[in-house]
């Protein structure tokens, strides 16, 4: 198998949610506070997947 950069939506998608995350240590952020760590894990999966599968 062959790992491909991902193209720039999936990056950015991951990245903001990641950064989603992080914010919500510091800001109050409702829904992605309870759900912190389903986020961080989204954002990593979305980035796997943009890696593994070529023009996603």
């Amino acid at each position: 198998m062959r790992l491909t950069a991902p193209t720039t939506i999936v990056f950015l998608l991951s990245v903001l949610l990641a950064v989603l995350a992080l914010l919500s240590l510091i800001l109050p952020i409702p829904f992605v506070g309870l759900h912190r760590f389903a986020f961080m894990t989204a954002a990593w999966a979305v980035l796997m997947i943009g890696t593994m599968f070529k023009g996603l």
